[in-house]
């Protein structure tokens, strides 16, 4: 047995604030001279960067849906042991999930891990009303623990006072705190949700104001009483992971532009014998000395115009493409292989590997679990019948024409509804991010793929 002191935050629905308040947590507690380990529910890239930016801590996913159980249990493992406390985020509210049984929700995760909850509630225009909607969280599912409450948009003393007698009489979670309505935490959103915290190191000052907010508003200690409640799990066997002597380079286009990397996805790379080489696609005027491109997601709409304006780095790569150095992108990287990126009006050249144009849009064109299927037409061996991942886009591709694609599309939007994954030569790009440890023959395929072309740079 392993006695791992763990909490959730989670909430009745989304944008109730449990992100910003799992920000200013994990930010507090290793203020106390805690080791914060933070977690997030779900396929996610933008929150884990704060929780990094609050904890100087890797932020690691944990999804059922897509890993599976025993994963999930081994990921979780292997990243909490030795620290204070773990911290993990959910997602949506604390029941919402595929599943209609609940199994890959935030409160499946927090029974899995069984893991105490804390409720984040948006109380705006709530009085004796939250007794119900608590109570009703705590007997929904009853093995799920709701240990405490934080009152969120708090209008003021009176109204905080009705919020807590009404917990108190009717209900067995514990408040742990209120947080005022007129508190401004100063963190920037975008369409995705919070603007990534490695896209601008400006916005960092933002954790220092949300762990002010914490302090002041949340009793801190009884949060960590809680998680240290959190009773011993049993041990996992968890696989050992070694990084061999690199056997070939790849570069990581790591820039404001793109910043979306599990960081699993990383290491599993350099477990495949791969040396990652990052470089800048808005700054860099030219490629490193690599063997092959990973691409990955990010907001290249909103860092366009540095894009276009670096024309070395844009005919650098598609020179290099054309010559067969094969590249893997996805999402921000699949649109900055094609032509151009349109967007609020204006539209901007990019690489142009791909001959479609980026059209941005208001509304989502993809948002959630995809599940693909190999066509047999991708440029490195399938790894498995059926690759669970996720996908989140407001773009989609114009002048498509004959393509061909790496898979068929079970479940989710990809690239036309039906498909994802472009394949032109040595370059595959899509829509879909895949998580390693939900796809585990993903690295050793793309690393072994970009090994065997033998390409090297001029």
């Amino acid at each position: 047995m392993v006695k791992l002191p763990r909490i959730t935050i989670s909430a009745p629905h989304r944008s109730s604030g449990k992100s910003t308040i799992t920000i200013g947590l994990c930010a507090a507690l290793k203020a106390r001279g805690m080791d914060v380990r933070p977690f997030k529910k779900g396929p996610d890239f933008i929150d884990p960067m704060w929780h990094e930016a609050a904890t100087g801590r890797d932020s690691h996913n944990l999804d059922q849906y897509m890993m599976g159980d025993l994963t999930v249990m081994q990921s979780f493992q292997r990243h909490a042991s030795g620290g204070d406390i773990s911290v993990m985020e959910g997602n949506m509210g604390l029941y919402d999930g595929m599943d209609i049984e609940g199994s890959d929700s935030t409160a499946g995760l927090s029974r899995l891990l069984k893991a105490p909850v804390i409720l984040v509630v948006d109380c705006y225009g709530m009085t004796r009303g939250i007794a119900p909607l608590v109570k009703g969280f705590e007997n929904f599912e009853p093995d799920t623990n709701v240990a405490g409450v934080i009152l969120n948009k708090v209008k003021g003393g009176r109204h905080e006072s009705k919020l807590r007698a009404a917990i108190e009489r009717y209900c067995d979670a514990e408040v742990l705190g209120a947080l005022p309505q007129e508190k401004e935490m100063g963190i920037a959103m975008r369409h995705l949700g919070l603007v990534p915290a490695r896209e601008d190191r400006g916005l960092i000052p933002a954790v220092e104001a949300m762990r002010t907010v914490v302090e002041q508003d949340l009793d801190l200690d009884r949060v960590v009483e809680l998680a240290n409640s959190a009773p011993a799990l049993e041990m996992v066997d968890i696989p050992p992971v070694s990084i061999p002597e690199p056997s070939t380079r790849i570069g990581v286009a790591m820039d404001s532009a793109f910043t979306f990397y599990y960081p699993e996805n990383l290491e599993a790379l350099r477990a495949a014998g791969a040396e990652l080489v990052p470089f800048s696609p808005m700054h860099d005027h030219a490629l490193p000395e690599v063997d092959g491109l990973y691409i990955g997601g990010g907001f290249p709409e909103v860092h366009m115009d540095a894009l276009e304006n670096n024309t070395a780095m844009r005919t650098a790569i598609r020179d290099a493409i054309m010559r067969g150095m094969p590249v893997y992108a996805e999402c921000g990287g699949l649109m900055y292989m094609c032509g151009s990126i349109t967007y609020e009006g204006k539209t901007c050249r990019m690489t142009g590997a791909l001959p479609y144009g980026v059209k941005m849009s208001r509304r989502p064109a993809g948002h959630g679990y995809v599940i693909l299927r190999p066509t047999g037409k991708g440029p490195w061996p399938a790894f498995g019948d059926e690759i669970r991942a996720h996908e989140f886009h407001h773009s989609s591709l114009t002048g498509l024409a004959e393509t061909v694609f790496a898979y068929d599309v079970a479940r989710g939007s990809g690239i036309d509804g039906r498909h994802d994954g472009i394949v032109a030569d040595n370059l595959l790009a899509g829509y879909s991010h895949v998580h390693s440890l939900a796809t585990p023959g993903w690295a050793g395929a793309v690393t072994g793929f970009i090994r065997g072309r033998g390409y090297r740079a001029p």
